[in-house]
């Protein structure tokens, strides 16, 4: 059988998708990149928010169309969009003949194979499957990156999430398996190994003895030296002073936080479920730079909360001008009705919480530009990720964090896809950069 699968979402999913294209090459199935030649196609989808929702249902409608025109017997649909609304998704898209919820992953052949009748909805709670671990294999797909999750779930309750409902508690991996994996991704040649996870930096709270994202890291900087080693996903109140000087301690270890802060307004922040406020994040970020003076700071911020005032609003966009985040994402509040947000008084109307969404993001990116403008001249180490051109290639410092953050275009020939240059930046431009090699290499 031939089998085309389409992953949607974050880097979670992808690792999650090529966990399944493991199983399903394992099985003696053959991976198809056109949908028009597959015998089956899976979707694995993303319902974070409604836009996630809406794609995914798109995508799903749109390859359902080769049941009729190509060679397909069988839809799968995986991940978040069945385990957020289980069976009122599988009657309200009746193309699809098997859906597989968060917990259900390891039954990927079966319902190729056709093991289920149409219409299955297999939701076994998500935390009751043990993660998969390396012997489970993998299919990575990103060369010369590979992510690596070290953990899944999450027990924070914040309002206006639904991962808890969608990946279940905080299960985290053991690191003597996590260990094992990287050095196979790093002998396959993947320079840029990425830890992810739903909290990153909540790693290992779950696991007796207790163990931490610190840690990990340290053991990993002391066997892949010749390996870029990056974490994301992480957050601020599991940010601590062991870890901050974890990433100074290791040169491997790319000086990047990624701390998504959501808001700094006191009253806006306790409506979210979240356990800070804006004067210890400022303490952090300053405490960051101070132990670390290259550090990179991203984060994502949320606008349109529900009760968010002009006034909260306008202490989020000071804190944005006071912190001069290297990169930072900015959302728009997507409601729905399985939210505890849902039920807050004081919605914001859409058309003010995208004029407050555009204010951000012009701000953000005016300082991104003064940061990027004053790259010039200095040289990087870059990994070089792909060739566009005959002189052209595309590559990332470690201030640049994969798919999220901006790319440094390479004017160059004879360059090798997964190597580590010396790139001195010649052009900046708010969220990419240019530059030329500067040899020796």
């Amino acid at each position: 059988m031939r089998i085309y699968l389409n992953t949607l979402g974050c880097a979670r999913n992808l690792v999650d998708s090529e966990v399944m294209a493991a199983a399903i090459m394992a099985s003696g199935a053959q991976m198809t990149q056109d949908p028009a030649d597959a015998d089956a196609i899976v979707v694995n989808t993303c319902s974070f928010i409604e836009s996630a929702i809406n794609e995914s249902v798109d995508t799903i409608l749109a390859l359902a169309v080769y049941k009729k025109t190509g060679n397909c017997r069988r839809i799968i649909v995986t991940g978040c969009l069945p385990e957020r609304f289980g069976e009122e998704i599988a009657a309200a898209i009746p193309e699809v003949d098997i859906f597989l919820g968060t917990g259900a992953y390891d039954q990927i052949t079966d319902a190729i194979a056709g093991r289920f009748e149409a219409g299955t909805c297999l939701l076994p709670p998500p935390a009751s499957r043990p993660l998969p671990t390396r012997a489970a294999g993998r299919n990575p797909s990103t060369h010369p990156v590979a992510y690596l999750k070290i953990g899944d779930g999450c027990n924070r309750h914040c309002t206006y999430c639904v991962i808890p409902k969608l990946r279940g508690r905080l299960r985290s991996r053991e690191a003597a398996d996590i260990l094992a994996e990287a050095e196979d991704l790093a002998a396959q040649g993947f320079n840029e190994i990425v830890l992810i996870a739903q909290d990153t930096s909540a790693y290992g709270l779950d696991l007796t003895p207790r163990q931490s994202l610190a840690d990990l890291l340290d053991r990993l900087a002391g066997i892949l030296p010749g390996t870029r080693i990056r974490f994301l996903y992480g957050s601020p109140d599991h940010t601590d002073a062991a870890l901050i000087a974890t990433v100074a301690k290791h040169p491997a270890v790319a000086p990047y936080f990624d701390l998504p802060v959501q808001h700094v307004s006191a009253r806006v922040l306790k409506r979210m479920g979240r356990q800070y406020a804006g004067p210890q994040l400022l303490k952090l970020f300053e405490n960051i730079r101070t132990a670390v003076p290259e550090a990179v700071l991203r984060t994502t911020l949320l606008v349109g909360f529900p009760g968010e005032t002009e006034s909260d609003f306008n202490e989020l966009l000071e804190f944005l001008e006071t912190v001069q985040f290297d990169h930072a994402g900015v959302f728009v509040y997507s409601d729905a009705d399985d939210l505890a947000s849902h039920k807050l008084p004081g919605h914001v109307p859409p058309a003010v919480a995208q004029e407050r969404y555009e204010r951000l993001m012009t701000r953000q990116a005016e300082i991104s530009l003064e940061k990027n403008q004053n790259r010039r001249g200095n040289i990087y180490v870059v990994l070089v990720e792909d060739r566009i051109d005959d002189n052209l290639y595309v590559g990332r410092a470690a201030f640049q964090a994969p798919e999220v953050d901006g790319i440094i275009y390479i004017e160059a020939t004879d360059m090798t896809v997964g190597d580590f240059v010396n790139i001195r930046i010649t052009e900046a431009y708010a969220y990419d950069l240019k530059g030329e090699p500067e040899w020796p290499v």
